[in-house]
């Protein structure tokens, strides 16, 4: 049978799994009467609640005599080293592109990976039949894009298909009629290469994803680039550091629709999953035992972001989780390495803190929020940029940001994003009363900056920023502009002290919250911290008032999300994160220690 290998790549919630939902159907992969979930690709429970890929998965399908083999990309740019492996296996990509909205800046990121690999797109301008949409602007601004990121001549040739995953629907022209799939299916026939690769040559298989196994052990996942294998093949593994293992094939598995199916051999082009390799890792080589020979290693973009993880300290400390210890963290995040390429782990001078080093704030947040679900107990410090020098010029990472903004808030987006350094490279003002702005500014810079956005746009702009590159330093960037309300005391909040302290500033915390010394119970309306009691109920007197003694008013707290947290904190701050509870704290929860820290800070 004939093989396409091809991976879709796309902005996040531009409709790539929904479109690979309606590949999957429309091509008969599922039985007439089998019962088929949406999005079956987000196997995750945080993909599904989220709405992302985070990580990569492969399906297949039958169409025309030919295996479709199709690799799901995460859309987000800090999941890029899942990106850059999911290329070494595929020879074309489906280029996702919203009609409404256009390029987006993780589109930009992963597109260019392509390029360089040498892949020529095929672009789907998806949601054609969403009001507003303007499919013929967006091809000419991916033309445009193209040209930008340097494709060459083959690759600006790209063919389009206009499609509406959600209603199941592709064509090659606009005027065509509404009816399947079955154009994207040809034009995929039509331009994905064979896959490179002689079956004859000895075996040479790069493995680009490795997963546990309760029963067959380590699984190494990729394509096959030359030769055959075959089950119970003696094989050689080659590491990264040069040497080499033998092994034995034990099993292997192929994918026919999602499912993972076994198979007796396996040639050239082809994706399979291996088991019997016991310390297989990412971007090693297995080889034929009489002839081996290593594929080029794979490349992954070096992390930007550095958090430090430590052990739970806090008065509330094994309330909530199970694992509390730090040989538990130390264990997990080694686990976490085992898959994710594009993540370090560092030990420190302290037993109880490690730093854990990635591409960027979701990413880190994706791996925390799986940890407290897992039932860990951690408490993480404000996420910090990894500086660069190249050249002898202290260089950091900046960000491409781009900014869907009403016209009205385009003046106070911009003043913000100068004040963090940012450098406006682009503005383009829509029909529909918004404007689109593109700014390259620091990744430091964009610390913390989601929640003022939001604060200035009241909610309704929307903000999406990617790597860009590394640049000279820019300088100092201003940090959070207000202090926060701390508690001096432990207990239960309540609404008697709650409102007597809402005019001091905005409150974090609803009546009835269990709370210790030296956490953030708001933040404050001016510029320096201060400590409040929230635990003071009223007092019980048999003396009435006509203006206190009715119900007391409080207006919403405001609650965080993980990442709205983690962007929060000051650098003297921590977020302690629990499997049900996240709480802003001082590192310093004793009023006293902080006072005699900031007097020896001064003094030094």
């Amino acid at each position: 049978m004939n093989i396409k290998n091809i991976a879709i790549i796309a902005h996040v919630d531009h409709g790539k799994t929904t479109l690979v939902d309606g590949m999957l159907k429309q091509s008969g992969t599922f039985g007439e009467h089998e019962a088929v979930d949406e999005r079956v690709m987000d196997s995750n429970d945080l993909e599904r609640e989220r709405g992302i890929t985070i990580f990569s998965k492969n399906a297949s399908l039958t169409y025309k005599d030919h295996k479709i083999n199709i690799v799901d990309t995460p859309g987000h740019a800090d999941f890029g080293g899942e990106v850059q492996r999911i290329l070494k296996m595929v020879d074309s990509v489906l280029l996702l592109v919203d009609a409404f909205e256009g390029v987006m800046p993780q589109t930009k990121y992963v597109l260019k990976q392509a390029l360089e690999h040498g892949l020529n797109p095929i672009v789907v301008v998806n949601k054609i039949d969403r009001p507003n949409s303007t499919p013929e602007e967006v091809v000419d601004s991916v033309f445009d894009l193209f040209v930008e990121l340097g494709a060459n001549d083959t690759q600006l040739e790209f063919p389009v298909v206009y499609a509406s995953a959600k209603n199941g629907f592709a064509k090659h022209e606009l005027e065509d009629e509404d009816l399947n799939m079955i154009p994207l299916f040809d034009t995929i026939l039509e331009h994905v290469p064979a896959p490179d690769g002689n079956p004859e040559a000895p075996l040479q298989m790069l493995v680009t994803n490795i997963a546990p196994d309760n029963y067959l052990g380590k699984l190494g996942t990729g394509r096959i680039h030359n030769g055959i294998v075959r089950k119970n093949d003696e094989v050689t593994l080659m590491k990264r550091d040069g040497s080499t293992i033998n092994y034995k094939i034990t099993r292997i598995f192929g994918a026919e629709g999602l499912k993972r199916v076994e198979m007796e051999e396996a040639k050239a082009g082809d994706i399979v999953t291996v088991a019997g390799l016991e310390k297989v890792d990412i971007g090693e080589t297995i080889a034929s035992r009489e002839n081996p020979m290593a594929l080029p290693l794979i490349d992954i973009d070096e992390p930007t972001l550095a958090m430090t993880f430590m052990v739970n300290d806090s008065p509330f400390v094994g309330r909530e989780g199970k694992f509390v210890t730090s040989r538990n963290i130390w264990d997990r995040l080694q686990k976490e390495l085992d898959h994710n390429v594009s993540m370090k782990v560092e030990e420190t001078g302290s037993a109880d803190a490690f730093i854990v080093k990635g591409r960027g704030e979701l990413q880190l947040s994706i791996l925390i929020e799986n940890m407290r679900r897992e039932g860990f107990e951690i408490q993480v410090a404000k996420p910090q940029v990894i500086m660069k020098e190249i050249d002898g010029v202290l260089c950091e990472p900046i960000e491409l940001a781009t900014i869907d903004v009403a016209d009205e808030f385009t003046g106070v987006v911009i003043e913000k994003l100068g004040l963090r350094k940012g450098e406006m490279i682009n503005m383009i003002q829509g029909t529909d009363g918004y404007t689109r702005i593109e700014f390259k500014v620091p990744a430091r810079g964009l610390i913390g900056f989601r929640n003022e956005f939001m604060t200035e746009t009241r909610g309704t702009g929307v903000l999406n920023h990617s790597f860009y590159d590394y640049e000279p330093h820019r300088g100092e960037v201003p940090t959070r502009i207000r202090g926060v309300l701390i508690s001096i005391d432990s207990g239960s909040t309540t609404a008697y002290s709650l409102a007597n302290l809402q005019d001091r500033g905005v409150l974090f915390m609803e009546p009835g919250v269990e709370i210790y010394e030296g956490m953030i119970v708001g933040e404050h309306n001016r510029e320096n911290d201060l400590t409040v009691n929230v635990t003071r109920g009223k007092q019980l007197t048999n003396m009435r008032t006509s203006s206190s003694d009715g119900i007391t008013k409080l207006a919403p707290a405001r609650l965080f999300t993980l990442e709205q947290a983690l962007e929060y904190i000051g650098d003297d701050e921590l977020v302690e994160i629990t499997p049900e509870s996240i709480r802003m704290r001082k590192k310093l929860l004793n009023e006293g220690e902080r006072k005699r820290a900031a007097r020896a800070s001064a003094k030094g």
